[in-house]
């Protein structure tokens, strides 16, 4: 069997940091660097009255931070086609940037075909 893909998907509760978009910029450049993905494009919106919402479009799939301050929550997605890139290198980097008090954590293998 052999897929196209690995789609990681983080739920971190008790986070700080959450309203800031250079935080979430920071943390979407140094996942992007560390799972030796490509970025191709980013683009990092505060909402009101808070939260934030980034997207790096990078050469692999993507990677996403939405966050919620008022609960403490953020949900990350790590998307990455092919062989090169290791959505898994995400997790320690997001536990230091936003120190959740919890996280979840689940693994999708995308694309899974027999040849």
């Amino acid at each position: 069997m052999k897929n196209i893909g690995r789609h990681l998907i983080m739920e971190m509760w008790g986070c700080s940091g959450l309203n800031s978009t250079a935080l979430v910029e920071q943390a979407l450049r140094e996942v992007t660097e560390v799972a030796g993905a490509v970025l191709l494009d980013l683009i990092v919106r505060p909402y009101t009255p808070q939260g934030v919402t980034g997207v790096a479009v990078v050469s692999e799939s993507h990677v996403m931070i939405h966050t919620w301050p008022e609960y403490g929550y953020a949900a990350v997605d790590v998307f990455t086609c092919g062989k090169k890139a290791d959505p898994a290198a995400a997790m320690p980097v997001l536990q230091r940037i936003f120190s959740p008090e919890r996280t979840q954590v689940m693994e999708l293998t995308r694309g899974i075909f027999s040849e």
